[in-house]
Formats: C-alpha cells, structure tokens, sequence
C-alpha cells in the first residue's frame, strides 16, 4: 500500500493568512479500474453487469470502480479498448490490462481474468 502525506495548505481569509497544519497521513487503496462495454439493455449485458457488482463486491469491496459504456450510444469507444464483441470486461488498473469476453457467469474464469486467483 501506498501512503500520502498531505502537506500544509495557506488559506486567505479577510486578508489574514492562516495556515493549516498537517493532516494524518492517508492510506491509499489500490483501486480497480473496471469498464464493462456492452450494447444497451440486453440479457447477456445486465446479466454481466450483475455478475460484476457481485464479484467485485465480494472480492474488491470498496476498491473499485466501474464504468459502463453503452456501444450503442458511443461506438467510437471500442477501438480505443480493442473491443470486438459485447459484453467485454477492460480491467484498466491495476496494471497489466486485461479483456474478459462473455456474462461474467463463470466466477472462477472472471477470477483469474482479473489476477484475483491464480490458474489451477
């Protein structure tokens, strides 16, 4: 884990300078950085979108974020993420980016697609 430390800040107020002293330091939790590109309200996207909030809930809670792109709405999202079919799963963060391609059904495959158990 990494930790900041905030440092000192000088605020003006009425013409008076007054400075803040250092707050504690704040632990900073790896964040997963997750995009889920499906088209529209499908089945197979509201089931993958499900399926996702579950496993990150269980596995990630409070480190995460996710983001949906509608491809219906957007379709010139794909080509920045190399998307070729829908619903896909970009893990952007942390590092190295990963593509998993289906509903999420298969927990155990989703699992190690993120780097979150090893292959067995």
């Amino acid at each position: 884990m990494k930790k900041v430390v905030v440092g000192a800040k000088k605020k003006a107020n009425n013409n008076k300078t007054t400075a803040k002293k250092p707050t504690a330091k704040k632990i900073v939790k790896k964040l997963w950085e997750l995009r889920l590109y499906v088209t529209g309200q499908t089945a197979k996207s509201v089931l993958a979108f499900n399926n996702l909030k579950v496993i990150c809930e269980t596995h990630l809670k409070g480190e995460y974020s996710i983001e949906v792109i509608d491809l219906l709405r957007q379709p010139q999202l794909a080509k920045g993420d190399q998307i070729i079919a829908t619903p896909t799963l970009v893990k952007k963060l942390p590092t190295p980016v990963k593509r998993i391609i289906g509903d999420l059904t298969n927990t155990e495959r989703v699992l190690v697609g993120l780097n979150l158990r090893p292959l067995r």
